[in-house]
């Protein structure tokens, strides 16, 4: 009787592990059989621009995502529209030109989509950031291909005409970690545009630009609105040093002129420094 009741237990016990099998088979093949989706790439990202008057075009990314993606052949037609959740006005802030694109399996389904940003008669900085959701109206053309119902939340980030590049004259003083304190004047520092409304000088603290070889000379700040932030970085992007603003700036509308504060710290001592740019 003992032998007889194993050889039952062994029995159910294969039959039960048996259903188990048959049920994970089934589940992974109805997970074959789900809809692709095409749509946005991302779900958040933001663009920047000055404030001029003129349209910027950017683009968006658009895919197609799905279990069965690799084997779809027909040509896939997405539609695009602004989301009523938007904060941003078209025709104000932005314009459509081409809302709908065209996905192809000689792409791998993968494209770019314009959005056309305008400025005019937009003056920065602005009280609240305009927000354009974008959402996906429709994807038709293949079998088994469906709008995946997902947003893109795009930040416009409207900045201030700036045109900081050119020769200034500064007068420096420095304050060493002792205390002591020195005034540096340089005619000759060259401030270079490295993108919208971010710059590079030729000097950086006290050293001249030979002296933190191989460095990068100078340091990068930021303008925005005539508001001039050093975000912290290495000293000459090279260096163990950290160079980072201990006030904003300014930038003087009328004249040009600039003032920037900012700190070199190593190990726990800083030097400080307070710049003002003559523009000649």
């Amino acid at each position: 009787m003992k032998t007889l009741k194993y050889i039952l237990i062994l029995v159910l016990s294969l039959g039960a592990f048996n259903s188990c099998l048959v049920d994970d088979t089934t589940r992974y093949d109805l997970n074959d059989d789900g809809p692709n989706l095409a749509g946005f790439a991302d779900t958040r990202t933001a663009f920047s621009f000055v404030s001029d008057g003129n349209e910027y075009v950017f683009t968006v990314r658009m895919n197609l995502i799905g279990p069965t993606s690799m084997y779809v052949t027909d040509d896939i037609v997405v539609t695009i529209g602004a989301d009523a959740s938007s904060t941003a006005i078209e025709g104000t802030h932005f314009r459509l030109d081409q809302p709908t694109i065209t996905l192809k399996k000689s792409d791998n389904y993968l494209g770019l989509i314009p959005i056309t940003i305008l400025t005019e008669g937009i003056i920065a900085p602005l009280d609240e950031t305009p927000m354009l959701n974008l959402k996906v109206v429709s994807a038709t053309g293949a079998e088994n291909v469906l709008n995946n119902g997902k947003k893109l939340e795009i930040t416009l980030n409207y900045g201030c005409f700036s045109d900081l590049a050119g020769t200034y004259t500064m007068d420096m003083e420095y304050t060493g970690t002792t205390g002591t304190v020195t005034n540096i004047t340089r005619t000759d520092e060259v401030i270079t545009q490295i993108g919208v409304g971010t710059y590079r000088t030729t000097y950086v603290g006290h050293w001249t630009p030979g002296a933190l070889a191989p460095g990068t000379p100078g340091f990068t700040f930021t303008d925005v609105c005539n508001v001039i932030s050093v975000e912290e970085q290495n000293l000459a992007d090279y260096w163990a040093n950290i160079v980072e603003g201990t006030a904003l700036g300014s930038v003087d509308p009328e004249t040009g002129d600039l003032y920037i504060e900012y700190s070199v710290c190593y190990g726990g001592a800083c030097r400080l420094y307070k710049c003002w740019y003559t523009k000649q």
